[in-house]
């Protein structure tokens, strides 16, 4: 069962570790993103930031799509990661189970501009957001837990 599925471009941090994974009482975190999965050297200092309570996947977006939608994932608390809206937006459009989406972190890069204090959206971003909210997916942006949801539509 997925438990948060959420757009971070760090992937695994200090929140995702230590705030979220305890408190969704997580048990497996699935980065899903194709250039990670290829790359061992981000894949080991990925392991080494993920928490000992959880298990840690790292998978492109196509298996993670089959993982997903496979029925044996369905026992697990799962943490979906991804890096952009691109990639939320491919996995959402494959995953019925996927009806929320958080928006963690997406820093400042060329033609972006900042909605929140951690998060930067390109006009790509913002119409792919649009259609997700079209979809009735819910986009919320929190950075922990304990922060009080914020849709990004009011944001946007």
């Amino acid at each position: 069962m997925i438990k948060l599925t959420r757009i971070d471009d760090r992937l695994m941090h200090g929140q995702v570790a230590f705030t979220w994974t305890p408190a969704l009482g997580i048990d497996c975190i699935i980065i899903a993103n194709d250039k990670v999965a290829k790359d061992e050297f981000q894949k080991m200092t990925l392991n080494l930031a993920k928490p000992s309570s959880a298990k840690l996947l790292i998978k492109s977006i196509t298996e993670t799509i089959s993982f997903l939608n496979d029925a044996r994932s369905v026992n697990m608390k799962l943490l979906v990661l991804i890096n952009s809206v691109k990639d939320a937006s491919l996995l959402a459009s494959e995953v019925k189970e996927i009806k929320s989406i958080n928006f963690g972190g997406i820093r400042t890069k060329e033609g972006s501009r900042a909605i929140s204090k951690a998060i930067a959206l390109t006009e790509d971003d913002i119409s792919i957001i649009k259609q997700l909210s079209e979809k009735g997916i819910e986009l919320e942006v929190r950075q922990v837990p304990s922060d009080k949801k914020q849709l990004i539509e009011t944001l946007i």
